[in-house]
């Protein structure tokens, strides 16, 4: 009897490790199958809505070219629109023909561009950035950045294009904010133009989820949406691990799959935009439900395991984790025709806009056009999002979390210091769905070495972690990269394949010499 496979989730973690099931390992799509709780396939990299209603996107991720498994697993997946072009060829195409070249990084609080040709580090700031990257590991077990840092860094234009590039907190992991140094510390000399990071043809689910569920779907695979696991059974004994039974909800009715010894069991646990709540242009999004379904499962597997991760480190700092963003949707070019104007890019070209003096920190960005297959040609879509949502904002007296999508639009005309004819045209003809993530940054929250468990824990016969919330020592969390190298490290470790992910950048020596963060900017 053929072995099956069964993937808790839909997101890109799970839909990858089901390809490299069959693409390495052989399996038949028919012996695969993904459970997954909510309507829709894709975990966190969505994207829906309709031109009239509005569209809405929870999130973007950055991509550049050393994305090695991303690129890798890409490869191989045609696009939807040409069978003859791989996912990975339509990415790197799409960079060459319209590369961000940011010359409007930062605006300050007056609608003027800052100059970013200085990273405003104080010779503090150099060598305690330094520090921190020479430091192990081990030794920053718990630590936030403000215990790494003083207050001016946290006042640099490093640091607002830095926290607003990876949405990093002053009081996140001090671990991944070394990681994600060592790991993108090749970018530093284009990281105020973002000239070294990709981007999809169209938003992320129209050109990575959609062509990936269609190639998986095209070899049987069977995806069971509305499907919520509950939990699995366990084999006793704590010398190996072995899932014997699935637990799950359908249509309201408790079912029960029996697992066989040769079967494999592949786990998202947690996830950092489960209980996202919707709101509309003119209401602000209800207060997200108190108990997340996503996070259920993972602490009933780690109750009275030490090597199943501690949950509740991810998921109990709602106040931590939480952040806001929005989808524009207008019927007008008014909006993007005045930011080419005001930035110097062409729209699609511009990359990311952060308002340093934002109460909200508040970042935009205009991508290529269209940034959904179906969106008409009259039709024009922007994002943006908010790092610190429970604040009052500098125009609208009210946390962001309170506001409907038009005040939302207003505070960012304020800090465009738009006003007059374009301001009252971008009002008038802009739809705007805003969205509340309570833990749209918990992987980052401070964290010791052992809360996330191993992709295979040891002694792990059929049971792996994949996802945001499995480890992987020296990658960096957030990124498709690292959901796409722990499916890869799940199923080669678990069937003991010879082919295993390549190496990526974190995992790599980095060496920096002190006169490398140089007075005004830093270099590689």
């Amino acid at each position: 009897m053929m072995a099956k496979a069964y993937l808790v989730g839909s997101g890109v973690a799970a839909l990858a490790a089901a390809t490299f099931l069959i693409r390495d390992a052989g399996f038949d799509g028919a012996d695969i199958h993904l459970f997954e709780g909510q309507r829709n396939v894709g975990g966190s990299m969505d994207a829906g809505g309709t031109a009239d209603a509005g569209y809405t996107m929870r999130g973007g991720r950055m991509f550049e070219a050393e994305f090695r498994c991303t690129y890798d697993l890409l490869s191989t997946i045609p696009t939807l629109a040409d069978p003859s072009v791989s996912v990975t060829q339509e990415i790197l195409a799409g960079h060459e023909e319209c590369a961000w070249d940011d010359i409007a990084r930062l605006v300050d609080g007056d609608g003027k561009i800052v100059d970013t040709t200085s990273m405003g580090f104080s010779e503090r700031d150099r060598l305690e950035l330094i520090r921190c990257l020479a430091t192990p590991e081990g030794h920053l077990d718990g630590k936030r950045i403000t215990d790494c840092f003083g207050e001016h860094f946290f006042t640099t234009n490093f640091w607002f294009m830095w926290c607003a590039t990876f949405a990093f907190q002053p009081w996140h992991s001090a671990i991944e904010f070394r990681r994600h140094l060592r790991r993108f510390i090749h970018l530093f000399p284009e990281f105020a133009t973002m000239s070294g990071i990709h981007h999809t043809r169209y938003n992320q689910y129209d050109s990575i989820v959609r062509p990936l569920t269609a190639w998986l779907r095209e070899r049987g695979v069977t995806i069971h949406t509305r499907a919520h696991v509950t939990d699995l059974g366990l084999a006793p004994g704590r010398r190996s691990t072995r899932v014997e039974q699935i637990y799950l909800s359908r249509s309201g009715r408790d079912e029960q799959i029996e697992v066989a010894p040769e079967d494999l069991v592949l786990v998202t646990n947690g996830s950092m935009t489960d209980a996202s709540s919707l709101g509309s242009h003119t209401s602000a999004p209800p207060p997200p439900p108190h108990r997340s379904d996503a996070w259920l499962l993972w602490h009933r597997l780690a109750r009275g395991r030490d090597d199943f991760g501690n949950p509740a480190v991810f998921d109990k700092r709602v106040k931590e984790s939480r952040g806001e963003s929005f989808t524009v949707t207008a019927k007008d070019p008014a909006f993007l025709d005045a930011l080419a104007e005001f930035s110097g890019r062409e729209t699609g070209r511009g990359g990311l806009m952060t308002f340093t003096d934002s109460n909200w920190l508040l970042t935009i960005v205009a991508q290529r056009q269209p940034v959904y297959r179906d969106q008409p040609e009259d039709v024009a879509v922007w994002w943006g999002y908010g790092l610190f949502p429970g604040r009052a904002g500098n125009h609208t007296p009210k946390p962001m979390t309170m506001c409907s999508g038009r005040e939302i639009l207003e505070e960012v005309l304020h800090h465009l210091r738009w006003d007059g004819p374009v301001a009252a045209r971008v009002l008038e003809t802009s739809t705007v769905v805003p969205c509340v993530m309570p833990y749209v940054t918990s992987q980052f929250l401070a964290r010791r070495r052992d809360d996330r468990p191993r992709v295979v824990p040891e002694g792990s016969v059929n049971l792996a972690f994949i996802g945001q919330f499995a480890e992987v020592p020296d990658d960096v969390v957030s990124t498709v990269e690292y959901s796409v190298r722990t499916a890869w490290t799940a199923v080669a470790q678990l069937l003991k394949l010879d082919k295993h992910p390549p190496a990526g950048e974190g995992a790599l020596p980095v060496r920096i010499h002190p006169t490398a963060i140089t007075a005004g900017r830093m270099n590689t």
